[in-house]
């Protein structure tokens, strides 16, 4: 069997990593896309696979990073937007968007955008890692930059609520071209999240608490379970899952108009994305 070309952004650390490795070992075709060079360097060197280095705070490396996919690969059958974070007080990228959205959100939408000619002719599958945390957010399209409102939390629900309702958005407008896709909540997983930032989260990371989240590899099992499952057999595209189940998301993200509405306001902030 010949190879898929897997693409995991956030790749270099947590369960990124630990779907990389069980992938690689397949004899699967896996690109690693980090954004600390020496991390990501370190596993694509352990795994002897390709990688990119690009920090998605910055959409112009985003950019780069997919016009490098596109001459490199002729076809990527998987894309996995693993790469977010939460980033603790409100700020702005030199895009001029708050940092959190962008990061969890806005940069995945691009880079997906701009690989959509590529994924179509693969009849690829995009799969997005969201949270439980969209639980806490609440999307306003008025207000995608949180100037009128902020807080840590509901930045970061926020950002993983836009994950769900840009999958769905996705399945609506590429169903019919042989796009799947999923959302999922990997559990809270073992892992250097929110380290650098600023966030009351990343104490949880270091206290006891540790001991009783998901090792990496766990975190990873529903995140392997849609790359290798087939869609419409083992799970539905555009829907959000957890556990290797369906999973009930805030309600906003059974909102259509809602899916439209961002991802026409997304289009807006970043530009063309093809």
């Amino acid at each position: 069997m010949t190879p898929r070309t897997i693409v995991i952004t956030g790749a270099s650390d947590g369960i990124g990593a630990a779907a990389a490795r069980t992938l690689a070992e397949a004899g699967e075709q896996v690109v690693i896309v980090g954004r600390s060079a020496e991390k990501t360097r370190t596993i694509a060197k352990e795994l002897n696979a390709d990688y990119f280095v690009s920090d998605f705070s910055e959409l112009e490396q985003v950019r780069t990073l997919a016009a490098q996919l596109k001459s490199d690969y002729p076809r990527i059958d998987v894309l996995a937007n693993n790469a977010g974070g939460i980033m603790g007080r409100r700020t702005l990228t030199v895009d001029g968007n708050e940092s959190t959205f962008q990061v969890n959100h806005l940069a995945p939408f691009l880079l997906t955008g701009l690989l959509m000619d590529k994924l179509t002719a693969s009849n690829a599958k995009v799969i997005n890692t969201s949270s439980a945390a969209n639980g806490f957010g609440k999307l306003d399209l008025s207000d995608l930059t949180a100037e009128r409102s902020y807080s840590t939390n509901r930045a970061y629900g926020t950002g993983k609520l836009a994950n769900i309702l840009f999958t769905s958005e996705l399945d609506r407008r590429y169903g019919d071209q042989g796009v799947t896709t999923a959302a999922f909540h990997p559990g809270v997983v073992r892992t250097n999240f929110a380290a650098e930032s600023t966030s009351p989260f990343r104490h949880a990371y270091k206290t006891v608490l540790n001991r009783f989240m998901l090792t990496p590899d766990q975190g990873a099992d529903t995140l392997l379970w849609l790359i290798n499952g087939m869609p419409g057999k083992d799970w539905f595209s555009g829907a959000f899952y957890t556990k290797r189940a369906l999973a009930k998301a805030n309600p906003q993200a059974y909102d259509a108009g809602l899916a439209r509405g961002l991802w026409e306001k997304s289009e807006e902030l970043v530009g063309a994305t093809s």
